[in-house]
């Protein structure tokens, strides 16, 4: 089945933004201290929420702004219509609701930025994965998602658990520079069933997916971490 390049674009802008947003939650803690125009009468560790709020405000403002007024939606479109399904017209985009977990993660792992770090790496191109090996190869349908595309999520977070983290500077710490295989296997299960199942608050709402599953991840790697790492 040939993916619409529509969604190619979609992915590769979501996987793009998915590495800048998590590494500045990572980095700026550790690096802003060295410049001479962050003040030094903060805490390093506020830095990155601060940074996620002003970037969080700034996408309601747009999404604001564009539902209500014509033109702007129309320019909004024109921008960035490649990247948005049909149903993002009238909603807030996928990345908006992204750079909200990025502030969320940013707020409640803000002792802990390498596990924000995780999560939204690996739910981004979890997702990404998932949504093209489903569009291309899915053939088991699982609602509107398929087993298939499902698996090639998992197998990427577990890849990058294992293959790419250790490797990612100061990444893991404190964490004896690796992920558990036991956490690495609880971290991916929930990335992938809470890819395919979003969490519904009544029949027909669904809270988006890009909220939820970084941040209920993260807690479940901080909670688990004392047990089995």
């Amino acid at each position: 089945m040939r993916i619409p390049k529509e969604e190619i674009y979609r992915k590769v802008l979501h996987v793009f933004s998915g590495s800048i947003i998590p590494s500045l939650i990572l980095y700026i803690p550790l690096y802003c201290p060295r410049f001479p125009f962050f003040p030094i009468n903060i805490q390093p560790k506020f830095y990155a929420p601060a940074l996620a709020a002003s970037a969080l405000a700034l996408f309601l403002a747009v999404e604001l702004l564009r539902f209500r007024s014509p033109l702007i939606q129309r320019m909004f479109y024109r921008i960035s219509g490649a990247a948005m399904r049909p149903e993002e017209e009238k909603k807030m985009t996928g990345a908006t609701y992204m750079v909200a977990a990025a502030f969320i993660c940013s707020v409640v792992f803000i002792d802990r930025p390498y596990i924000s770090f995780m999560v939204l790496c690996s739910f981004i191109w979890g997702d990404a994965a998932a949504a093209l090996t489903g569009q291309s190869i899915g053939r088991i349908k699982i609602g509107k998602k398929s087993l298939e595309g499902s698996a090639g999520c998992f197998i990427l977070c577990m890849t990058l658990f294992l293959a790419l983290f250790p490797h990612v500077p100061h990444l893991l710490d404190n964490w004896n520079n690796h992920v558990s295989l036991a956490m690495t296997i609880a971290a991916s299960l929930c990335i992938t069933v809470m890819e395919l199942f979003p969490i519904t608050i009544v029949k027909k709402y669904v809270i988006n997916d890009n909220l939820t599953v970084p941040v209920f991840t993260g807690i479940v790697m901080q909670v688990l971490y004392p047990i089995i790492h």
